[in-house]
This record gives C-alpha cells, structure tokens and sequence, in this order.
C-alpha cells in the first residue's frame, strides 16, 4: 500500500486510459515529471472535468494519444501551448465533452452502469462530434422526450496529490469528492502525499467525512511539494510566476524542450 514513486510510475503502461484531476483538486507534478521520465506513450487522458499544466507537459512530450475534457488551460498564464498546437495539427484526438457529461461517465462507471442519462447536452453542437454519445427517446415516456445516453467513463489508472494518507493506505481528500468519484471508477488509484500519518484518518469523527478509504487506493507514496508549481489546498500556493515562465516557454516546441531539460523541477 505504501509505495514510492518509482514503483507507482511502472502502473501507467503505454496505451493507459489515465483520469487526471482539474488543477486546484490536487495534481501529481511528481508523477508527472516520472510519467515523462519513462516516456510511457499513447496515453488516453481524461480530465476530470478540465486539464492544465500537467496535460500540457504530458502532451508536448509526446506522450498523448487522446483527451478527453471540457477544457485545457493555464488558467491565469493564459492557454495551453503544447495542448493548442496538438489539436492544430491533428497530433492528438480530441474528445471534447462538458464538465457534467464527464462526471456523468464516471458515476456510471461507479455504479456499474453502461451509461448515464442526461438532458443538458440537446441541442448542443458536441453532439455532432460525439458518436459514442447516443440521443433516444425516453422510455419512460410517451415519446418526443430526447435524452442523451454517456458511457461510462472507465479509467485504468487514475493519479492525484493529497495533504495525508494514513499509514492503512486511507487518504484525505477534504472537499474534494471529485477525487473519490475519479478513485471509485479506476481500475488502480495512485496518490501522492505530502505526509503519512501514524493514526488512522477513519478513526477521527473530524477527519473521518473527508477521507477516502484504502479499499478505493491501489498505492500512495511520500512526495513533500508534489502538486508544484501547482498549490495543494491547505499547505501551499501556487507558483505562478513559474507557470508564467512555463507557458511563455512552452509556445514553441524548441522552448518546451528546453524549459523540459533545464526547469528547476521542484521547489527551492
């Protein structure tokens, strides 16, 4: 249950289906950079519900296969160069959805269900690009009611950062439930700490509403400032001026390269 980061990183295989947190809910950076290290290929990606920086690196590495997401951004440091130049130029497969239509796909997967039904998606145009997204009539209606069906959404391998885990493998997550709904649905769960505590989470009536259960974690491993230049909620800030230098960088292939071989990768 507790690992480290070198043996999480052999999970994500080539042709991995990979569920990657948006960027305030906890990235692993420090998966990422050992992703890149690998040069693990054809990753299928999919953001929960939109992707930043580390979509972007995994892309301009030319790892990506696919990405399925409502949105890829630096958010304050403006686009994602490496994601924009990829649909471009045709480098990647674009899967675009809306923030619920991919937390329908993952609730179905966690209720073992083949689809979710949802009434948001009439009348948009993402119908005219997804064919795995199936429009019917309600059956539990006399008919005009149209209803979009969303396949469930089966992660191999999802990877996200958290404050803590316990040394039984539970984690806490807070308020981010997305994380548990990403957890519930993959086949493996990887989690990166900044801490393992001796006392479990789950004992704690305080603690106890916000943590994910070991049954639900593959394996975690200790990583101090994982989620950097991204903050972690609770213990850090974001660095934006270093994703500023990335973004900036990053608008050519050259510069990624060379922001790539000689960023500093973790924090002074």
């Amino acid at each position: 249950m507790i690992s480290d980061l070198r043996a999480m990183a052999k999970y994500v295989e080539p042709g991995t289906r990979l569920a990657l947190p948006v960027d305030y809910a906890g990235v692993s950076m420090a998966m990422t950079r050992l992703i890149i290290e690998r040069k693990t290929r054809n990753l299928d990606l999919v953001c929960v519900p939109t992707g930043g920086l580390q979509v972007d690196q995994l892309i301009g590495a030319g790892l990506v296969r696919s990405v399925e997401t409502s949105a890829v951004s630096l958010g304050e440091a403006g686009g994602a160069p490496r994601f924009n130049a990829a649909v471009k130029d045709g480098a990647i497969q674009l899967k675009d959805a809306t923030c619920p239509a991919i937390h329908a796909g993952l609730m179905a997967a966690q209720k073992g269900s083949p689809f979710m039904p949802m009434r948001g998606l009439i009348g948009s145009d993402l119908l005219r690009h997804r064919s795995d997204w199936q429009v019917i009539n309600n059956p539990l209606a006399d008919g005009g009611d149209p209803i979009v069906l969303i396949p469930a959404i089966n992660p191999d391998v999802t990877i996200f950062h958290a404050p803590m885990a316990d040394r039984f493998g539970n984690v806490w997550i807070g308020r981010r439930r997305e994380l548990a709904a990403m957890a519930y649905a993959s086949a493996t769960t990887l989690v990166t700490v900044e801490r393992i505590v001796d006392e479990s989470l789950l004992a704690n009536e305080m603690s106890a509403a916000g943590v994910l259960p070991a049954l639900y974690v593959t394996e975690v491993a200790v990583a101090p400032k994982g989620a950097w230049p991204y903050g972690l909620w609770g213990e850090y800030a974001s660095d934006t001026a270093e994703i500023v230098r990335y973004a900036r960088a990053a608008r050519t292939a050259e510069g990624f390269a060379d922001y790539m071989a000689n960023a500093q990768m973790e924090p002074a």
